[in-house]
């Protein structure tokens, strides 16, 4: 039986002030989210800035996470990329490393068709032991991975195990989540909508949100799945101001999250060009969000 947990973690990728990776950063870093509300971590995604993370680094990310983690939750390595072959070898590294499962995104740039997506996924997990979470997030790869895809690949490649969907779609998420074969998770790609995504069957979230929230997003949870509903809505509005900020339409994530956890004293550097760090504009948006949310400490007058 798959034990990922519910709430994942895309956890930023912390970073030394020469831009290498901190790796006592990512030690605390770790430590902190497992002891806020998340199940388990994804190492090297899209928040983890894996576009502009070298092939070593990536496997020094994933064995410091995983020894760091040591056992008290899932670890799952981002190894997905647009070309498939370098994303088996990648994958079948992760493998070696005691992964608990990957995380493929879509190929992204080249706009494969649903038949190229199908063999692409299917290439990969059929090259390695691990579960597999497919990635859909049409937004950053300009291609949906459609229901009949992820329905497909669900039912013809046993280790493809879940899909992190970020479509925005909830008639899509619904169509996979009705049509998919007992056991397979449907996981929100979206902090905004994770309660919309539980009630129509969804599973769990891949969270950013969850670096500064966690224990409130694993709280959510645990209300939903006791049908306590009222307060598992109470909690999802109460967090939205928070997605909010770090979901800024003038600047792509995960640098509103890295600004916040910076704030917060949780170190994790800037964020690696073509990323830029946040503006006054954007870090103000953030700061009031975490002050109104009880996070941070109004400055006095």
């Amino acid at each position: 039986m798959l034990n990922w947990g519910r709430v994942l973690t895309a956890m930023v990728t912390p970073f030394a002030a020469d831009g290498s990776l901190d790796e006592p950063g990512i030690r605390r870093l770790v430590d902190y989210l497992l002891d806020h509300g998340s199940d388990g971590l994804v190492a090297s995604g899209t928040t983890g800035e894996s576009p502009t993370l070298t092939w070593d680094e990536k496997l020094t990310l994933f064995s410091l996470v995983k020894e760091a983690v040591a056992g008290r939750g899932a670890v799952i390595a981002g190894t997905g990329g647009n070309n498939t072959a370098e994303a088996v070898k990648l994958s079948q590294e992760a493998g070696k490393l005691g992964m608990d499962g990957i995380l493929l995104v879509a190929p992204y740039y080249n706009k494969p068709s649903q038949e190229g997506l199908y063999r692409h996924f299917r290439t990969i997990a059929e090259a390695v032991p691990l579960p597999v979470m497919i990635y859909n997030v049409p937004g950053r790869t300009s291609v949906n991975i459609e229901a009949g895809t992820v329905l497909r690949l669900a039912r013809d490649v046993p280790n493809i195990v879940a899909v992190k969907e970020a479509s925005g779609n909830l008639m899509q998420v619904s169509e996979i989540i009705a049509h998919a074969p007992e056991g397979f998770r449907v996981y929100s790609g979206e902090d905004g909508l994770v309660l919309p995504i539980l009630a129509v069957g969804g599973y769990g979230v891949v969270s950013v949100t969850s670096h500064l929230v966690g224990d409130d997003l694993n709280q959510m949870h645990k209300a939903f799945f006791s049908g306590n509903l009222r307060e598992a809505a109470r909690l999802h509005a109460s967090m939205l101001p928070i997605v909010r900020a770090c979901f800024q339409p003038s600047t792509p994530s995960p640098v509103p999250v890295k600004a916040a956890l910076n704030m917060l004293g949780i170190p994790v550097g800037k964020p690696r060009l073509p990323l830029v760090e946040a503006t006054e504009a954007e870090r103000a948006v953030v700061a009031k969000a975490l002050e109104d949310y009880g996070l941070l400490r109004k400055p006095q007058h």
